[in-house]
């Protein structure tokens, strides 16, 4: 069966891959590992995730889009080949037609260093749709609708905020705030309050298990290992929902004050509606426990996460596959896709 149509939510944590009629095919880590100095690439997403801080000198694992964007562009092309690849088959002569999900705030260098990695990676054509838009169609928001919604998109890399209405982003703003700051803040708070280092993926975990954005009287916790930085040495600590919520504080306040700001920006009749409807969060990092409770007591709105948040991006974009001359048609002259 030949693929002519690909979705791709390429985000700085995670990539999901849809194809129409097979479905989510790919759902792995936006990682590639290289090995030096030859740069020859080793692994692509979960396998190479394995190798972060496992790996010697000369294999090196990197995550290729920072923020959203492309960082590396080698790096992101051949990431891109080997996805467009596992999508189509290595002996498929007939290139496909790609969307790709980008951050609302992206520039046009950044636009045009996506279609050109994703080009020479082996699409034919390529068409870029703001996250917003994708998540709020993947959520199951009406987006043609008169009246607004809100949705805020938590992603790895950044978090994006939009209020949506006929079709196109009325007001929105984008934080380099995500899961990969709240990994870091993880880190960061239990080498302060424990003396202990711990990794990347310790801190991914946790936060997964544990993560909550709110102090619970009946918290949860769970034993973390790590090196104790005064002896060098191996220990085990017992880590608590609470110190997770103390950790990412600071970070939620800029989320939360940052949804505030794009009320401030939006007409008041789109606002009621939003008040009326309330707010839905997506994204992997939007799966925080409590992270609607926490919204709510902030912003005064009722907030609901998505059904399945991580895969919403990638849901919109297989709905635009299903249609697409008719978004092409509709949010390209919005300026939501640009080939």
């Amino acid at each position: 069966m030949f693929t002519r149509r690909i979705g791709i939510d390429l985000g700085t944590a995670n990539t999901v891959v849809f194809v129409p009629g097979r479905g989510f095919i790919i759902n792995e880590p936006t990682i590639v590992s290289l090995s030096k100095p030859e740069n020859f690439v080793l692994a692509v997403g979960a396998e190479a995730k394995e190798m972060i801080g496992r790996t010697p000198d000369e294999i090196v694992a990197y995550r290729p889009l920072k923020n959203g964007v492309i960082a590396d562009y080698y790096i992101t092309r051949a990431m891109l080949k080997y996805f467009i690849s596992q999508a189509v088959g290595s002996f498929n002569v007939i290139k496909p037609e790609v969307i790709i999900s980008v951050p609302a705030g992206i520039t046009q260098t950044e636009r045009r260093a996506v279609v050109n990695a994703a080009k020479e990676a082996g699409a034919r054509d390529v068409f870029l749709v703001r996250e917003p838009i994708l998540a709020a169609l993947g959520a199951g928001i009406p987006i043609n609708a008169r009246s607004g919604s809100m949705i805020i998109n938590i992603g790895g890399g950044t978090s994006e905020v939009a209020i949506i209405a006929l079709g196109s982003i009325v007001s929105w703003t984008s934080l380099r705030i995500a899961g990969d700051k709240f990994d870091q803040a993880i880190i960061d708070h239990v080498k302060k309050k424990y003396n202990l280092a711990i990794g990347e993926q310790t801190a991914e975990a946790v936060k997964i298990e544990i993560g909550s954005a709110l102090p619970i009287k009946e918290k949860m916790s769970t034993q973390v290992r790590g090196r104790d930085l005064s002896t060098g040495l191996p220990k085990d600590v017992t880590v608590t929902s609470n110190d997770i919520a103390e950790a990412l504080h600071p970070h939620l306040i800029e989320i939360a004050t940052s949804v505030q700001n794009v009320f401030n920006d939006t007409p008041p009749e789109l606002v009621a509606d939003v008040m009326e409807k309330g707010i839905i969060i997506s994204g992997g990092s939007s799966q925080l426990h409590y992270l609607d409770e926490f919204l709510k007591r902030f912003l005064g709105v009722s907030v609901y996460v998505a059904e399945n948040p991580l895969l919403c991006v990638a849901r919109g974009t297989g709905l635009i596959l299903s249609h697409l001359d008719a978004y092409k048609r509709t949010l390209l002259n919005k300026h939501d896709i640009r080939a």
